[in-house]
């Protein structure tokens, strides 16, 4: 039988409990996954497209929501893409709205979208899951966080040609409508901004990566305002006839993603160099481990897309990237460092045999 609404009633308003792996539920079997992401983002980011691709990362959360009519599903924001869960009578819409967004970011903004579809049925075939726990980053606005591996093993299949949603007949616009860019960038006032990715190794143990996600967050949060990359003050609109009180701007600070769950850390912050060279340390020493992968990016600047939802204004929602590549540069370094790792591992004559 199928449960429309299986996402924990629950939301934890401190986000250091959403490392805890009992808080999270499983989807049922039948619900679907939808990922995206902007191919060869870092080429774009490299000629100074950084918004453009936040942008397309973003595109399909507001017209997946204006197309189901609610926002109320769990979705997260990745930088240079996004994913989704939606139950099973949501695949015209999800559908629809993946062909219509990858379709709009290849017309409008020149940069190619990947989209794929599948049911956690799939992902568990494959050994993974989907779980789902919720933050309460404010009294309004609410995140979902993923965890189970799920959502890491269906990018890669999708990367591999699996799942891809092919283009439809038919183009039509996406329904962007609440989707927008309204804040120039915002520097950092620390030393710098960080974009951090941090995953557990398929064979370590949830407690013991929790224990680990603490130890980093106990350094960013001895910071000032836990090292939220967004000051009390500093906002600058775009359009010069756009003005917010200083309540409004305290209240779209504290609806942003600055830090979240993904089958992994994802976290955007603003901290003092020192700050992270103690983190990067401890990483640095959890992967000699074979505990973890992880990457990390310093920039100068941090970029907020906003979501204000039509419906439900109060609800708005704002997703973080850093400026300098963000996340799709930490991924980068992620990769590199892993397939570093493996080649470490290798037995000797592997190697050799390989260079000759």
């Amino acid at each position: 039988m199928t449960n429309s609404h299986p996402e924990p009633h629950r939301a934890y308003d401190e986000f250091s409990l959403l490392l805890d792996p009992d808080v999270y539920e499983p989807l049922p079997e039948d619900w679907l996954i939808g990922i995206t992401d902007v191919v060869s983002s870092t080429a774009a980011i490299g000629a100074g497209r950084y918004e453009d691709v936040n942008y397309a990362g973003a595109s399909i959360i507001a017209a997946l929501g204006n197309a189901w009519g609610s926002f109320d599903f769990p979705f997260v924001f990745r930088g240079d893409g996004a994913a989704f869960a939606l139950p099973p009578h949501g695949l015209m819409a999800a559908t629809s709205a993946l062909r219509q967004v990858a379709d709009f970011v290849r017309s409008d903004l020149d940069l190619d979208l990947r989209v794929g579809l599948l049911t956690v049925r799939e992902i568990r075939a494959g050994g993974r899951d989907v779980k789902i726990a919720r933050y309460a980053a404010s009294e309004n606005a609410t995140y979902a966080m993923f965890a189970g591996g799920g959502l890491k093993w269906a990018e890669q299949q999708i990367k591999n040609g699996r799942y891809l949603v092919k283009p439809g007949r038919y183009a039509t616009r996406p329904d962007l409508t609440g989707l927008s860019c309204d804040w120039a960038p915002f520097p950092s006032r620390q030393g710098e901004i960080l974009s951090l990715l941090v995953e557990p190794r398929e064979h370590t143990s949830p407690k013991v990566f929790a224990a680990l996600a603490r130890r980093v967050l106990q350094v960013f949060d001895a910071a000032p305002r836990r090292s939220h990359p967004l000051s009390r003050n500093n906002a600058i609109p775009r359009n010069s006839a756009k003005q917010v009180s200083a309540e409004g701007w305290s209240e779209v600070a504290s609806h942003s993603d600055f830090r979240k769950f993904d089958d992994g850390l994802r976290l955007t912050l603003d901290c003092t160099p020192e700050e992270i060279d103690s983190v990067e340390a401890i990483l640095v020493a959890a992967r000699a481990r074979g505990e973890i992968d992880f990457g990390l990016h310093r920039q100068s600047h941090a970029l907020m897309t906003c979501l204000v939802p039509s419906g439900r204004p109060d609800s708005h929602l704002h997703f973080l990237d850093g400026m300098g590549g963000g996340y799709a540069k930490a991924a980068e370094m992620m990769e590199e460092g892993a397939l570093a790792a493996m080649s470490s591992r290798r037995p000797e004559r592997t190697v050799r045999a390989a260079e000759a």
